[in-house]
């Protein structure tokens, strides 16, 4: 499994009359649930708005997806997904409602714009548990 971290620095604070400690690095796994790198494409569309739009998923757990969009969207916005993925010969959805919580530019190689973090906030029925088998398959297959 594939578990990304989040690097935190802890400073303490200076003591002017103690030497100058060797700086370093702490990271800290803060994520409730272990990311899997995917590379998985869905449809979104705004909560509040008609339309359909493609995205890719990079990475995705239980909690959250990390995903490449080509449209900015504002912190906080509610979207509604659809990843479509084959399951042996059969084709398999998963829809949710997810939570815009971060974002950032993406670098020039992608063929999107921004990157952001989703949170999930509800499923359709069933398919959490499509996506914990989903994620637990990922898992064995590159573990």
């Amino acid at each position: 499994m594939n578990h990304q971290t989040i690097p935190t620095t802890i400073s303490p604070t200076k003591d002017p009359n103690q030497p100058a400690a060797k700086g370093g690095l702490f990271l800290i796994e803060r994520r409730k649930h272990p990311r899997i790198s995917v590379e998985l494409p869905f449809d979104y569309s705004l909560v509040e708005r008609e339309g359909s739009f493609r995205g890719i998923a990079g990475d995705a757990s239980e909690g959250g997806l990390l995903v490449y969009l080509l449209e900015k969207i504002e912190i906080g916005t509610l979207l509604r997904i659809e990843m479509l993925f084959s399951k042996g010969k059969e084709l398999t959805t998963i829809q949710a409602i997810v939570k815009v919580v971060w974002s950032d530019l993406v670098p020039k190689e992608s063929w999107a714009e921004y990157q952001y973090g989703v949170q999930f906030q509800s499923f359709f029925r069933g398919d959490l548990n499509r996506l914990k088998v989903l994620l637990r398959e990922i898992g064995q297959a590159h573990g």
